[in-house]
């Protein structure tokens, strides 16, 4: 019985120092913002709490957007799930922005939309947003010429 105890002991401590070698614990002044890719249009701030977005595998990012900062009709080829951390964000479905079809997210809310879904973005007032997902994160837009990382953006 003893032996049992001890191997059971031994089990659990292991398996909480293989949790805790994964563990990631970010405080919010610990954050570092630094720009979005180029693939988003300017005026975000971006931050890395987990993984890599650009590989395989979960991540987790917040994106601190400015008041009236605008996303075009794009999609992505991953699940993208979001949650609003602060601020208000709009977010409608379809081919092009249309702030008219939105639905407005305050603190709390939360979307999640399956890959290649066709939607849009914009902010009523500053927002921070967390998205998380699995790599690689990229960002396709519906109407190629809104894409920021090929020159000339409409939502800048």
């Amino acid at each position: 019985m003893v032996k049992l105890a001890l191997g059971i002991l031994a089990l659990s401590l292991t398996a909480s120092a293989g949790l805790a070698a994964e563990m990631t614990v970010v405080t919010p002044d610990a954050i570092k913002w630094g720009s979005a890719p180029p693939a988003l249009p300017k005026g975000a701030q971006l931050a890395v709490l987990s993984g890599d977005p650009g590989a395989g595998g979960p991540y987790v990012i917040r994106m601190k957007l400015p008041a009236g900062y605008q996303v075009p009709a794009h999609n992505h080829p991953t699940t993208e799930s979001v949650t609003i951390i602060s601020g208000t964000f709009n977010i409608g479905m379809g081919d092009k922005l249309d702030k008219k079809h939105t639905q407005a997210l305050k603190a709390g809310g939360f979307f999640s939309m399956a890959p290649k879904m066709n939607h849009y973005a914009w902010t009523s007032s500053a927002a921070i947003i967390q998205i998380h997902g699995d790599g690689p994160f990229a960002i396709n837009y519906v109407n190629p010429a809104d894409d920021p990382s090929k020159g000339a953006s409409t939502s800048r």
